[in-house]
């Protein structure tokens, strides 16, 4: 609880509120939180004096970064911790010992982070960790989603890219209202309602299939795991290609999520349920916009897809096509809003639950969602831009709960895509996301039967 209100820095907005319901879920079952990490790969060892002096700018221009999240009542603020006249350190430094493994060094540094268990008000917001060796360098972000989505982590890092330091102030103006208020504001108090309203429908149609879930094992979920996977350009540019030809210029994300939910389809075609279905979100910041920098600005939407016509590669594309433009003449994109409003007004378990099971009459219970999935698009932080070194490679990270087990994230650097499998242990395991992405490419590449 809070012990003064003029320790409150902010209150969470209607969409951190949604992630830390998440957070929670997660929690619950067993694991590390919403953590999410953004990781850069290194071409050498980067000054760590500049390093250290921009992140502490930053903590400096944003405290949040310094805060304690903490309760009151049923709202949650982020506050000024008690530590506050000597606050723990941002940035941490990982050398890999002499005559270890490089690579099993990062990737066992990484899992430690992104796996580490804390109790919710003392999780730092967001940490910076610098793992260097001879020949491998990485930097990585960790943060807690509510502390802000993964276009925030990207502004963040752009932030500490930017050399200019007035340039550098610029970021996280204009000061705005939350997007997710701001986009509310619109409406009128009937609208809200009927949104609100086809909202409602809107999930109780998706929960009308049940969700097919991407994994049979149901030992109890003990950390998170992921694998890396790079393309070539080549391949990225048949991908595109493919993308703009089954679902237009602005669907990529679509053809992704289609591609994975038949590669799902054949690794494990006899799991039960009915249809595969996928929670994203999409952006509500304006294109190239460096305002706001923390917080979750996001709205969320579901792509679903019944089992048979996921067999048929042309049937489904056109499907989810289709779909999305009914979604977007409904306004359904929007009408995720005041149910993430509405949401604010529930305990975490009651919000967990609502977001997280189907309420069919025959599937109350059951999880909604087959995976998750976050298509973070082509990144434009040019490679010379991190102090003393430059940038070769880019992925990110993001915990997921047990079931679906999987959250597989997408981006695209030096025009090269890269995949991440992120997946819960033993629920699932490496063998089997190595299957799952073999399946997956070929499915990407269109040379799938």
């Amino acid at each position: 609880m809070i012990s003064k209100k003029a320790d409150i820095l902010e209150r969470l907005n209607p969409a951190d509120r949604f992630t830390l319901a998440m957070d929670d879920e997660i929690r619950r079952d067993g694991l590390a939180g919403s953590q999410c990490g953004f990781a850069l790969e290194l071409s050498n060892s980067p000054d760590t004096t500049v390093l250290q002096q921009r992140i502490t700018e930053f903590s400096q221009r944003f405290p949040v970064a310094l805060a304690s999240l903490q309760q009151m009542g049923r709202h949650f603020y982020w506050c000024k911790r008690n530590d506050r006249n000597n606050p723990a350190p941002l940035f941490f430094q990982h050398h890999c010992p002499d005559h270890h493994d490089e690579a099993d060094f990062q990737q066992t540094a990484i899992d430690r982070i992104i796996n580490h268990k804390q109790a919710r008000e003392t999780t730092a917001p967001i940490e910076f960790h610098l793992l260097t060796g001879p020949t491998r360098h990485t930097f990585f972000i960790r943060w807690i989603h509510p502390f802000c989505d993964a276009r925030g982590a990207d502004l963040i890092l752009k932030y500490l890219c930017t050399d200019d330091e007035a340039q550098r102030q610029q970021f996280g103006l204009p000061e705005t209202v939350p997007l997710v208020n701001a986009q509310l504001d619109k409406f009128h108090w009937w609208q809200k309602v009927a949104l609100l309203l086809k909202g409602k429908r809107y999930m109780a149609q998706l929960d009308s299939l049940q969700s097919i879930q991407p994994f049979a094992n149901d030992q109890p979920p003990q950390r998170l795991s992921h694998r890396i996977q790079r393309l070539s350009v080549a391949q990225t540019e048949q991908i595109s290609k493919l993308a703009r030809q089954h679902v237009g210029l602005t669907g990529t994300s679509l053809y992704y999520i289609g591609c994975l939910m038949r590669a799902l389809e054949k690794m494990r075609p006899n799991n039960p349920g009915e249809a595969y279905c996928a929670p994203y979100a999409f952006n509500l910041r304006k294109q190239r916009a460096i305002s706001p920098m923390t917080g979750n600005h996001v709205c969320a939407l579901f792509a679903q897809a019944p089992r048979d016509i996921v067999k048929d590669r042309q049937q489904l594309f056109t499907h989810l096509k289709q779909q999305n433009a009914h979604v977007i003449r409904q306004q359904l994109d929007y009408a995720f809003l005041p149910l993430m409003w509405a949401g604010t007004w529930l305990s975490l378990a009651e919000y967990g639950k609502t977001l997280r099971l189907s309420h069919g009459a025959d599937k109350a219970g059951k999880e909604r969602s087959s995976f998750w999935f976050s298509d973070i698009g082509r990144l434009d932080l040019p490679a010379d831009s991190f102090p003393g070194t430059k940038i070769t490679g880019v992925f990110h990270l993001c915990q997921v709960t047990a079931p679906p087990a999987l959250a597989f994230l997408s981006c695209i650097y030096q025009n090269r895509l890269t995949l991440s499998y992120n997946f819960v242990e033993p629920i699932s395991n490496p063998e089997e996301i190595g299957k799952l992405h073999q399946l997956m490419v070929a499915e990407l590449l269109g040379e799938a039967e």
